[in-house]
């Protein structure tokens, strides 16, 4: 059976959904599946996903179609990514496409329909509240004109919590909506690299802790409520540091103002973009994992912190509610205080944090694993085509080998 994954970019810097899209393809590739991705990148972009790739299992098997980044007049009419559709989705029993607002992704939407290719849609939050009100007017009219109809005629939408879907009931499409979450492979975490190791890369003393955050710096990631947040902390917990990972997104430079206006400079390690053995080294050495973000589908970085072993404390705009249920960590409002509360419960208590890093190793390992998922990817892909054949909507697929 032929999958294709459809993603605008695969430059890692974008965040969550590239890392979902190469994982996903790879389990699925792992099951045996003819599995293909189709996607812009430059040629180092190239390359650095081919390295982060040499840690995932199955990745060997992702067939890959990357076209050169496109300028201008590519990204809005795609005419080398819409001969390239043309070519990969011939005989394709699926596709399944990561993200909303590119054209890239319109059209692929249109050339499956044309063909009767069933196809489903990972919004990955980009449909939820907070999201739809930045830019509000521009995605109005962007939906009205033609996403509605891509999100409408899409066999499913494959969401990633319970939250994402009461978030998309009242925009009313006409697809059904799947619950399949993120997860991890469990051989990129067993076994977890020694302590110490990104402590000595960066220089912080054997004597002092650190409250990791990585991800990309953007305003919906909470830095400013961090940034506070740590600073009411500080006096009380003199040996702690804050470490902020992760490619830059526009609101590095509020940050960095903030926390000279807060005094904390001195404490501050900020050290770019962590990819692979280093970031999992980052996320061991943490005392804890802080994401107070603003709206997140179903965050990457939470999970391998998780599975690293790490507390977490997040909002509960996060949507992981699990965190809670099984005393991996605390989970706040979006607020700077209880965020500084929160930090200050598991900086203070070592033992409860040490016994949160292992339930939310277990919940991870337990629960939120990419073969399981990739199982439930396909489940979904055969229910929906065999829905589609019956309707007489899009073409019988190619079915072999799915599971039943």
């Amino acid at each position: 059976m032929k999958i294709v994954h459809v993603i605008a970019s695969i430059d890692p810097k974008n965040g969550g959904l590239q890392a979902v899209a190469m994982r996903i393809a790879a389990a699925q590739g792992a099951l045996g599946l003819d599995v293909h991705i189709i996607t812009y990148g430059n040629a180092a972009v190239n390359a650095q996903v081919m390295e982060i790739g040499r840690s995932i299992p199955g990745f060997s098997e992702i067939h890959w179609h990357i076209l050169p980044d496109a300028g201008r007049m590519e990204a809005l009419f795609c005419f080398n990514g819409r001969r390239m559709l043309r070519e990969v989705l011939k005989q394709a029993s699926f596709m399944h496409i990561h993200g909303v607002w590119e054209p890239f992704l319109l059209y692929a939407s249109k050339h499956a329909r044309a063909e009767k290719i069933p196809y489903c849609i990972c919004p990955a939050g980009m449909l939820d509240h907070w999201s739809l009100e930045q830019k509000s007017w521009k995605k109005k009219i962007a939906l009205r004109l033609c996403y509605k109809g891509m999100l409408n005629d899409a066999a499913f939408l494959h969401l990633l919590n319970v939250d994402e879907a009461k978030a998309v009931e009242p925009l009313d499409f006409k697809a059904p909506n799947r619950i399949i979450p993120n997860g991890v492979f469990a051989e990129e975490f067993d076994p977890l690299p020694p302590a110490g190791l990104f402590r000595s890369r960066i220089g912080i003393p054997p004597d002092r802790r650190y409250v990791l955050f990585l991800s990309r710096l953007h305003v919906k990631k909470g830095l400013d409520i961090l940034a506070r947040a740590f600073a009411e902390i500080g006096q009380m917990h003199p040996d702690v540091d804050l470490v902020v990972a992760g490619p830059p997104g526009g609101a590095e430079g509020d940050f960095m103002s903030l926390v000279r206006q807060l005094g904390i400079e001195k404490r501050v390690y900020l050290t770019g973009p962590l990819y692979g053995q280093v970031k999992t080294e980052a996320m061991v050495d943490a005392a804890c994992f802080c994401l107070p973000s603003r709206q997140e589908g179903f965050s990457m970085a939470i999970t391998e912190a998780l599975a690293c072993g790490t507390p977490v404390v997040i909002t509960d705009q996060c949507h992981f509610p699990e965190v809670a249920t099984d005393d991996a960590g605390i989970v706040v409002p979006l607020d700077s205080v209880k965020v500084a509360e929160a930090l200050t419960a598991i900086l203070k208590d070592r033992a409860r944090a040490q016994s949160m890093g292992q339930n939310g190793r277990r919940l991870v390992l337990e629960k939120f694993t990419w073969p399981a998922i990739a199982d439930k990817t396909l489940q979904n892909y055969r229910l929906s085509a065999l829905e589609a054949a019956a309707s007489g909507r899009r073409r019988p697929t190619d079915l072999a080998g799915l599971p039943t």
